[in-house]
C-alpha cells in the first residue's frame, strides 16, 4: 500500500523545491504565493501577500482564478511541506510552469524567525481598559426606568 509520505516523496522529485535561504528571493519574485493550508492555521499566521486556498480546493480555486497564468511565478507552502509539494505537483500537471515550494513550509519559515502576518483583534489588545467605560455605562444609566410598551 502507498502511504501519504510515498506521495510525498514521489511529489518531491518531481517539483522544485526551495530551501528557507532561497525562499525570500523567491517570494520576493513571485506573482502569487499560495498558502494550502486550511482557513484555520492560516488565520493563526501567514506569510505576508499569501492567499488562502486549501488544499482540497486547489484544483477548483485555480480554475476560477485566470489571473495565475501557466507562466506565473507562484510559491506555494504549507505547514511542513507535504501538502504543498503535492499542490506543487498538481499544478504543474495542471500545466503550470513556474511553480515551487518551500522546503520545511511554515514550521520551518516560524523556526527560522522569518517574518509572519499574524491578525489583531480587539480581544488581543490588551493594553486598552475596557473596565472604565463599562463602569460610566453603567453609573450613567443605572437609573434610567425602561417600560415595555
Amino acid at each position: 500500500m502507498i502511504t501519504a509520505q510515498d506521495l510525498v516523496a514521489a511529489a518531491k522529485s518531481k517539483i522544485q523545491e526551495v530551501t528557507l535561504d532561497q525562499a525570500d528571493s523567491a517570494l520576493a519574485n513571485a506573482a502569487f504565493i499560495l498558502d494550502v493550508r486550511e482557513p484555520e492555521e492560516y488565520a493563526a499566521g501567514h506569510l505576508a501577500n499569501s492567499i488562502n486556498i486549501p488544499r482540497g480546493l486547489l484544483e477548483f480555486k485555480l480554475a476560477a482564478m485566470p489571473e495565475i497564468e501557466a507562466d506565473s511565478k507562484v510559491v506555494i507552502y504549507c505547514k511542513t511541506s507535504g501538502r504543498s509539494a503535492l499542490a506543487a505537483l498538481t499544478m504543474k500537471e495542471m500545466s503550470y510552469n513556474n511553480i515551487s515550494s518551500i522546503e520545511g513550509g511554515f514550521d520551518a519559515w516560524l523556526a527560522a524567525d522569518k517574518a509572519v502576518v499574524t491578525p489583531v483583534t480587539p480581544l488581543d489588545d490588551l493594553s486598552i481598559d475596557y473596565t472604565k467605560h463599562f463602569h460610566r455605562l453603567y453609573v450613567k444609566f443605572k437609573n434610567v426606568n425602561i417600560k415595555a410598551t
